[in-house]
């Protein structure tokens, strides 16, 4: 063994990585549609894709259920139905995807540009009210 081991896990030699990068090389030039499938897919993908799907099926449960309860009981019941069974499915994948799954959901891609906009526009606000109290403290005095 040419390095110490760290945490259980023993570093690859040199030969060793060479020989892993030329397998990735050649797994990139005979198949680059696997290579971007595995490296956008996550453990979370499916979870967080069925909650999606899960939370707009429970949407359309909801606006059935409301707009067919005055005409007829047994559609509210279908849309009730639905949304339970849509809220199951939701749960189910919340607790396979877990804390860290959510986390890192909401970190990434479409989630951190809405946060940052929204964030944005907040800090921006509030530093424009802020400059407004310090101006208002420097005239009264």
């Amino acid at each position: 063994m040419t390095g110490e081991a760290r945490n259980g896990q023993v570093p690859l030699s040199e030969d060793e990585e060479r020989i892993l990068s030329e397998i990735e090389d050649l797994l990139t030039e005979t198949d680059p549609d696997l290579v971007r499938e595995v490296t956008e897919t996550t453990l979370y993908t499916q979870p967080l894709r069925s909650m999606k799907l899960a939370v707009a099926v429970f949407a359309v449960g909801v606006l059935v259920m409301v707009t067919t309860l005055s005409t007829s009981y047994l559609l509210a019941f279908v849309g009730f139905l639905v949304m339970l069974g849509s809220a199951m499915i939701l749960e189910r994948n919340a607790r396979q995807v877990g804390r860290t799954g959510l986390r890192a959901a909401a970190g990434s891609g479409r989630a951190t540009g809405l946060r940052d906009a929204v964030g944005g526009t907040r800090t921006r606000v509030r530093e424009q009210m802020r400059d407004r109290f310090r101006r208002g403290d420097q005239g009264r005095t």
